[in-house]
């Protein structure tokens, strides 16, 4: 994430920000500009070519503080939940909240990294949508189905989350990165396609095998003999589909930190996306950067902020998903 400074004094912003605390001008997100502008105190905001721009509808139910060009309308990110908790549901509400503010940063890196986002409303048969929904009210699974990604609001609290990781004996799990592995499977779905199936399947394996089996055989036997040299993580092991998802995950995940470092000054490398090799970016800046940063946590008494191992046939695998955007 790029670093943010309000436009009227100067003042640091977080992503979030919807008012500056130093001089208290209100603030939006333009996703046209990909930058944090003032706004009036009627949440109005006009652009270089004089065209007026409003806050979204939902700033006081979700935080929202993206820009729209319909005054009363709902945002871009928004308008990609097809399903959320009704108005009555106080307790899922609190959760929305995290997971809007999570899918947010979500769709401003993929426009960062250059993948298009084309909502359902707009497209019935590949566009992208999202349900939202509480287990606390329903069943919820987890997962991605022909453009509608599935995603548990308790996901959004931490005690839950983190029990569940404990289960799972999982190193790293988060609402953020549920959107990361979920937007995975969708990219895959859309972008690995004809020419590139069989250079996917060399890599991670033939999609086309049972996935009810591979579930099967994951939770009753485990990963399999020696599974970290050449993946991710366990989960990446149970079928060619999550192992794609794992990838394009920890890619978001290298991308998206090393970004924001170097807003930061903690590193001076240019945007990942300048790198031709992302093999390169990750042994030369990725695996320095992230055992500095795993040291820091130390320092906090805190665990390694990216508690992962990056063998020889993962780097062919980010590199086979960094290259999707230049197709």
């Amino acid at each position: 994430m790029k670093a943010f400074s309000c436009r009227v004094c100067g003042n640091s912003l977080y992503f979030e920000n919807s008012i500056c605390i130093t001089c208290h001008t209100r603030l939006g997100f333009s996703r046209a500009e990909h930058a944090i502008v003032p706004v009036d105190d009627q949440g109005q905001y006009a652009d270089a070519d004089g065209r007026t721009w409003y806050v979204c509808r939902n700033l006081k139910l979700s935080g929202c503080t993206w820009l729209t060009d319909q005054p009363g309308d709902s945002c871009f990110a928004c308008g990609l939940t097809r399903t959320r908790p009704n108005d009555e549901d106080v307790e899922a509400l609190k959760e929305y909240k995290v997971a809007e503010g999570a899918k947010r940063r979500l769709v401003v890196e993929l426009d960062t990294l250059g993948f298009p986002i084309v909502p359902r409303t707009e497209d019935p048969v590949n566009g992208l949508a999202f349900d939202l929904l509480s287990s606390a009210k329903e069943k919820v699974t987890i997962g991605h189905a022909s453009g509608i990604i599935t995603l548990d609001l308790a996901e959004s609290d931490d005690a839950h989350r983190e029990k569940v990781r404990v289960q799972l004996d999982e190193p790293y799990r988060t609402m953020l990165g549920h959107f990361r592995h979920e937007i995975g499977h969708y990219i895959e779905w859309q972008h690995v396609r004809g020419d590139l199936i069989e250079q996917a399947r060399e890599l991670f394996g033939n999609e086309e095998e049972s996935y009810a089996d591979a579930i099967e055989r994951h939770y009753s036997e485990g990963p399999p003999a020696g599974w970290e040299g050449n993946y991710i993580s366990m989960y990446a092991t149970m079928h060619p589909f999550e192992d794609f998802a794992e990838t394009f995950a920890h890619y978001m995940h290298i991308c998206d930190t090393i970004e924001t470092a170097s807003a930061h000054g903690l590193t001076t490398v240019a945007s990942p996306q300048s790198f031709t090799s992302f093999r390169d970016l990750v042994v030369g800046v990725w695996i320095p950067l992230s055992v500095a940063l795993n040291q820091i946590n130390r320092s906090m008494g805190k665990g390694p902020l990216y508690p992962f191992v990056i063998p020889a046939p993962v780097l062919d695998k980010l590199q086979f998903v960094a290259d999707l955007p230049r197709r």
